[in-house]
């Protein structure tokens, strides 16, 4: 999904429903195979007189991606290619035994040809939708739903109890550096930097801490408050009006989220035009219910980054 709604908002997550109908949309790499003119394509091995050439190995780096991904590349393309060498081996065992006869094979291959299809062809249709006009206008609506939202820049200390907020609290109008004390005493994962939350929108924290976040001014330190992780001591640093980022720094995000709903519109509409009757759970809910159409809003962008989950 895209530059980036904070958690608390689903409905600005169109992704979903993408990844739920297809799962492997992600690999696509039926639809992502280059073409090859017969002198760009040499090939690079023979098994038994028959070829493997780039294109294979193209297929099956796009495939194995990730566990390819620590390797470098000359590495990489030696254990592709054995592995393509091993697969024809092995492949061709199978033909001898006539596995492709048994009806598990053949299950699984209408499937794997099935999938394939519906990979290949919403590549095709995520691509064409990937066009200069369509990522501005979402930057564009995207950056109109933040602007002018406030943002706060705050460090807190989180303790078990309210009698430590306190002793917390005496501490710091002592004098103590809130940084080292929230180092030293704070049980939050961010204790490390200082109790350091950066910047975040209220919706971006739990609401009794927000609540306070936000009444104070800079500079400024908080009595203990309570939430559902414990008790805090809060410090504001800075307030701003949020803004968006560069369109260069989200635009990544931009066109995955151009990608996957046009792949999602696509399935939504051939759904509607299909006859789909579920015999498992008639009674259930409508047999062709078409799944959740993604929201309507771009996601809101975020400085630079994927917005975090709700801070303790």
């Amino acid at each position: 999904m895209i530059f980036v709604s904070p958690a608390k908002k689903p409905g600005l997550r169109p992704c979903l429903t993408l990844a739920a109908l297809t799962g492997a949309v992600a690999v696509a790499f039926f639809a992502n195979v280059p073409a090859y003119a017969e002198d760009a394509n040499p090939v690079l091995a023979k098994v038994n007189g028959q070829e493997i050439r780039q294109s294979d190995l193209a297929i099956a780096e796009e495939e194995l991606g990730p566990s390819l991904a620590q390797m470098d590349p000359s590495t990489r393309k030696d254990n592709v290619l054995s592995f393509l060498i091993d697969m024809k081996i092995v492949a061709k065992a199978a033909e001898d035994k006539k596995v492709e006869d048994r009806d598990d094979f053949k299950a699984k291959l209408a499937f794997a040809r099935n999938r394939l299809l519906m990979d290949s062809l919403l590549g095709s249709e995520g691509k064409a939708a990937l066009t200069d006009e369509a990522m501005k206008k979402v930057y564009d609506d995207a950056a109109k739903q933040i602007s002018g939202e406030q943002e706060v820049h705050a460090r807190h200390i989180l303790v078990e109890t309210e009698d430590e907020a306190k002793k917390i609290e005496d501490e710091l109008k002592k004098g103590a550096d809130f940084a080292e004390l929230a180092k030293k005493s704070s049980k939050d994962p961010g204790a490390a930097d200082g109790g350091d939350l950066g910047f975040f929108t209220k919706d971006q924290m739990v609401p009794e801490f927000s609540k306070v976040a936000f009444a104070l001014e800079p500079g400024k330190i908080s009595d203990p408050v309570k939430s559902q992780f414990g008790w805090h001591v809060i410090k504001v640093e800075e307030k701003r009006n949020r803004k968006a980022p560069d369109f260069e720094q989200v635009k990544s995000q931009i066109e995955q989220y151009v990608v996957r709903k046009a792949q999602a519109d696509y399935v939504t509409k051939l759904r509607e035009g299909a006859k789909i009757e579920r015999l498992d759970q008639a009674a259930a809910k409508p047999a062709d219910a078409a799944p959740a159409a993604p929201a309507k809003d771009a996601p809101k962008p975020s400085d630079n980054k994927m917005a975090p989950p709700a801070k303790k």
